[in-house]
């Protein structure tokens, strides 16, 4: 299968498309719906992620134009009293919403969603990477661990969150592209 990969652009319907696919996951994965104070960013697309220059979120589309796989980089914007001596907006980046379609998974388009995120933060001048996940979804932990990510905080609450942060590789990169096409065995 042929994916391709590409910016989000400030399309009315291709974000409403990916606002769908976003929710759909967020209620496979976690079993709820839209709540107002964890997803003002999805609800918010063009404000979070399209319109600021060192901020991106990637699609990936199957050869039908189904979406497959999300990401999203931006600027660190938590302010957890933990980490207010280690991150900071102007050199760090967080990740938001990877989410891979189940029927993709272990194919290697998670890594690839990644790669092209890294990437982009290391153009833009980032030097680290931060991300939060919970150890109840299933391979969380192992996947960005084998990204590079290590932990930071174990937070040990109901939601069982852990957080994690990588530092940016120097890296050799060619200027982006509108859009990147990987061939993906599935």
């Amino acid at each position: 299968m042929n994916v391709i990969i590409k910016e989000l652009g400030n399309d009315s319907g291709e974000i409403e498309n990916v606002q769908k696919f976003l929710f759909k996951m967020i209620k496979l994965e976690f079993g709820y719906d839209y709540v107002p104070e964890w997803h003002h960013d999805i609800v918010n697309l063009e404000e979070y992620y399209v319109n600021p220059e060192c901020n991106n979120f990637f699609v990936a589309y199957a050869e039908t134009g189904e979406i497959i796989a999300t990401i999203g980089i931006r600027a660190y914007d938590k302010d957890f009293p933990e980490f207010r001596h280690l991150y900071s907006n102007d050199t760090t980046s967080s990740i938001w919403r990877l989410f891979v379609d189940r029927r993709c998974r272990r194919c290697g388009l998670a890594s690839k969603m990644f790669s092209i995120a890294e990437n982009f933060a290391n153009q833009v001048g980032y030097d680290d990477i931060y991300l939060h996940t919970h150890k109840t979804l299933d391979g969380a932990i192992e996947f960005w661990t084998k990204m590079g990510f290590v932990v930071a905080l174990d937070a040990n609450d109901e939601l069982e969150t852990v957080h994690m942060d990588k530092q940016i590789r120097e890296l050799e990169i060619n200027p982006l592209a509108q859009d990147f096409r990987y061939a993906v065995k599935l």
